[in-house]
Parts: C-alpha cells; structure tokens; sequence
C-alpha cells in the first residue's frame, strides 16, 4: 500500500484507504482533506510531486487546481454581495460600463456567476489570457450566444474574467489580491490566484493521463466535471481556442491570474477556504459571510441542460447543486464538496489527469468521507 503522510480520524480510514489505492492504481501524487466544524478530520497526502517520481510530495506542496478555483472566485463576489457591494440582480454594466455593447445589457451578474450570461467561448489567442486588461477587453466586446439568462452554457475560461473584472471595478484590487487580502489571509489558507515566483519550488506539474502528451486539450468535452463523477458528453463541442496541458504548466500560466483556471493550493487549502461555505460563513473564528449570503449561494439559478457540459446541471451562484450538496471539480480530476447539513468540506487535488469519461476519483474520496461522516454522526 502507498505510503501515505499526515493525519486522519480513525472513524475516517475509508478515506486516507481511498487515496493510496489511487496511488498504488498509477497516480502520481495528491492530497486529500476532510474538515467538519471547520476542523481537519483527514489531512493526508502521498506520491510524487514530479512525472519522473523522483521529489516526494510534501505537506506544503501545491497543484493547479483548474477549476476547483471558480468556486473561490465566486466566493470573492459573494463576500461583496454580503457586504452590499455587490447586488447580483443588478447588470453587470453597473459595475462594469464598457460591458454594455453588442446585447449584453440584459446581462446581470447571476447571469456570470451561474453560466448562463451566453459567453462560454474563449475565442482569442492564447496568450491574451495572461493579459487582464486585453482579456476582459475581448469579453466586453462579444456577443452573447443565446439570450442571457434563458441557457447555461459552461463558461470554462470565460467566467472568471468576466466575474473578475465586477470584482476588481467594485474594489479596485484584481480578484486574486481582493481574495488574499480577504480570505487567504485572514483565514492562513495556502491557497494563491497569481502565483508569485518564490512557490514555483512547491509546484507539482501536472502529469497527462496515461499514453497523452503535454499537447493533451482541454475542451468542454473532456473538460471539468461535475464532483458527482457525472461526465460531459464526448459529442459536445469544444471551445474555439484550445487550452493545452502545457499551457497549464508553464511560468506564463502561473503567473496570470486566469480566475476560472489557475487556482493553486493544496487539498487543505481548498477545504479549509470553503469550510466557510459549510459553516454558515464563519471558519476558525473568521466571519467571512451572513448566514443569509451563503444561502443565497444555493439559491437555484439554472436547471437543465448545459450547452457546453451536454449534461444535466442546476447551478447556483458560482456552484454546481448536486441535491443537498454544492461543489465542482477541476480539469485533471481535483475536487471539492461542501455538505452543508453535516458542516463537512471534501478536498481532493491531483498532479495526475486521467481521461474524464473513466475519471471517477473524485466520487470515490466523497463517498469515502461519507463513510466517515456516518460514524460521526453515529457516535453523536
């Protein structure tokens, strides 16, 4: 069995058990986390940070997290909205003037935070993305697809430029310096969008999956997934311009903050940011949110078929719905879920891709920490 570091509860054993089998089955490395009341129950971690196996992965090691980092973005615009800066039923064009062209003055911003505002394609070089002001220039510009608000459409790439730039119009600080000072900071999470040079020691690249390449796409057909194991539609069209692994691995990339995408932390990170989710807004003595703003996060905004995903989803504000319990998942295979009932985040990150249409890990460290979550509550 792999060897594991860290710590777990023993009434949790399922879930530590579930990541090695995923290291003894190929994986390179990973962690995972489990926090109830805000408060790790699982904190394990194990394998190799690099491709040749040769750099053990540390406590401290970190991991593009794609788009488990959407689910942090719209925590930056739900703190505002909780502080009244924000009104999500207002258009975006309040905030953001220049985005009122070619039909997008209907647009509000529940639209961006839910997928459903028509702009789900990135259609501009690849490395305009590294640019903020030419990026969100090139999306105050588009047309909207369909009619906003009438379909969802997964904005993979889009949605956090277009989220973003709301934030950084209210506060003047981009959405990565808005969530360090607001939430990274004051919580202690090692968590970064717009990763300084001095962590580039502590990064794990990102390995393709088994007989691909570093020119391995990600597209809407093999893209992010929903943390159920729910898997997009292999005939759904892919993005205009294609997002490659070694995109994703290069200094350019970590650099920018892309707040859809380049999220990077660890499993412990993730879990503990979005503790405040589980917890009624407040983690470790931390107020971040009302318990009204994060109900508000739940509150349904789209039920249907997704255009982009060709699956069906419910989306709330800036968070897939999965019954009672709210989360997304990230090209590659990271994963959060936040199951508010039991106040419980699952955490999951990964430097191994896998195919998506076989990728079911991360059902397997939930439905693990279910396990778990059953004795705690039996000896409650």
């Amino acid at each position: 069995m792999a060897d594991l570091q860290g710590s777990y509860d023993d009434l949790f054993t399922a879930v530590p058990t579930a990541l090695a089998a995923l290291l003894d089955g190929g994986d390179v490395g990973g962690s995972v986390a489990v926090f109830v009341d805000g408060e790790p129950v699982v904190d394990v971690w194990g394998g190799f940070a690099d491709a040749a196996r040769e750099v053990p992965w540390q406590r401290d090691t970190i991991v593009n997290v794609y788009s488990v980092t959407k689910t942090m973005t719209a925590l930056c615009a739900l703190v505002l909205a909780d502080r009244d800066e924000l009104d999500p039923e207002a258009p975006v064009a309040r905030y953001w003037p220049e985005f009122a062209t070619a039909g997008k003055e209907s647009v509000l911003v529940r639209h961006l935070l839910s997928h459903t505002a028509g702009l789900p394609d990135w259609d501009g070089p690849v490395a305009e993305i590294y640019d903020w002001q030419a990026a969100t220039a090139r999306l105050a510009a588009q047309t909207p697809q369909w009619e906003p608000g009438s379909a969802a459409g997964y904005h993979s790439l889009t949605q956090g430029f277009l989220v973003g730039e709301v934030v950084r119009r209210i506060t003047g600080r981009t959405p990565g310096e808005f969530f360090a000072d607001e939430i990274a900071g004051p919580l202690g999470a090692d968590f970064r969008m717009g990763l300084p040079a001095e962590h580039d020691h502590r990064v794990a690249l990102t390995v393709p999956p088994p007989s691909r390449g570093e020119d391995y796409i990600a597209g809407a057909a093999n893209d992010e997934a929903a943390p159920t194991g729910a898997t997009p539609s292999p005939a759904t069209p892919t993005v205009p311009t294609a997002i490659r692994l070694r995109d994703g691995n290069s200094v350019a990339w970590r650099r920018a903050q892309i707040p859809a995408a380049s999220g990077f932390g660890n499993a412990r990170s993730v879990a503990l940011v979005q503790s405040a989710m589980a917890c009624g807004g407040s983690v470790r003595g931390v107020r971040l949110l009302s318990r009204e703003g994060v109900d508000r996060a739940w509150e349904e905004q789209f039920s249907g078929e997704d255009r982009r995903l060709g699956m069906p989803i419910s989306w709330g504000l800036g968070y897939g719905r999965f019954g009672g319990t709210y989360g997304w998942g990230g090209w590659g295979g990271s994963t959060v879920m936040i199951e508010p009932e039991a106040r419980m985040v699952v955490a999951y990150v990964t430097n191994q891709m896998r195919e998506p249409a076989a990728d079911t890990r991360g059902l397997d460290i939930v439905m693990a920490a279910y396990d778990g979550l059953k004795g705690l509550q039996g000896d409650g």
